[in-house]
């Protein structure tokens, strides 16, 4: 994968916060996960993210984890 392309886990994430008009600012507060950590996400500078933080994530997204990382 190259370095430009963004990992599906973060493309879906983003897809969804923006379907849902969210910031990044606003889904890190209703995940209660690190506004630093969305941003890394989604950038694909962390393209691995915990189960945890993806739980979360998908929680505030109300989706499953399952629709994040497909």
């Amino acid at each position: 994968m190259s370095s430009k392309k963004l990992s599906s886990i973060a493309q879906n994430i983003k897809q969804k916060r923006k379907e849902l008009n969210l910031s990044q600012d606003k889904l890190s507060k209703l995940a209660s996960v690190a506004y630093n950590t969305v941003v890394k996400i989604e950038s694909g500078e962390n393209p691995n993210p915990t189960i945890e933080t993806l739980r979360k994530i998908a929680t505030a997204l109300k989706v499953g984890v399952d629709n994040l990382i497909k």
